[in-house]
């Protein structure tokens, strides 16, 4: 398949595209700072430009079969704006305008999906967010809503403790109060998540959590 990944140079998006070359795809990576994506293959293609760049981004996006959204707010509490959520909106106006419809991104439990049952995280995640990076947790919402919102075919998956050990080969999914998905999970196994959301028609439309 070929698949643009965005958020490509990141902790989790640099995982996604090396899984995605590995298993033959044709791999589109749009990135500011091309330096910081060192793989070298005949089937990746690094893009430079902005978010805010529509023309570029839809360059990158055009003859994608998929879009692998990397892309996450920062945390830290000086960072205003809402850079990735604009972001997030360029990239479905450039997919609906090259006729791309499958996106695979991120959120976190903070945010509800419809097929979770009564469950503390999206009460309590949420509280905790808007004290400690209050930005963070709008631009997630915004990011989020301006996927759902459109008519692509989303899966967005929601994690809470990303964290950099080897990955495990273990991975819960479901929703909140009906299937029993923890927290931590590794970062290798986040992007194995995603690159295998390309073929798995389980959570179309729809924004499971996902742990080890």
């Amino acid at each position: 398949m070929r698949v643009t990944v965005f958020g490509a140079s990141g902790a989790i998006g640099r995982l996604v595209v090396q899984q995605l070359l590995d298993a033959g795809h044709h791999v589109t990576a749009y990135v500011r700072t091309p330096a910081k994506l060192t793989p070298a293959d005949a089937n990746l293609t690094v893009a430079t430009g902005q978010l805010s760049d529509s023309q570029a981004v839809r360059k990158a996006v055009a003859g994608a079969d998929a879009v692998i959204s990397a892309l996450g707010p920062s945390l830290e509490r000086s960072v205003k704006g809402m850079a990735v959520t604009d972001g997030t909106r360029t990239i479905v106006e450039a997919m609906r305008a090259e006729g791309v419809t499958r996106f695979i991104g991120l959120a976190t439990p903070s945010l509800a999906d419809p097929h979770d049952k009564p469950h503390w995280k999206p009460i309590i995640l949420p509280v905790m967010a808007k004290l400690a990076f209050p930005n963070a947790l709008a631009e997630l919402k915004g990011m989020t809503e301006a996927v759902t919102s459109s008519p692509l075919d989303y899966t967005i998956a929601r994690i809470t403790n990303p964290v950099d050990k080897p990955a495990t080969g273990r991975i819960k999914s479901g929703f909140l109060g009906h299937d029993k998905v923890a927290s931590k999970m590794t970062r290798p196994d986040i992007a194995a998540f995603l690159v295998s959301q390309l073929t798995d028609t389980r959570y179309r439309r729809t924004m499971p959590a996902i742990s080890n």
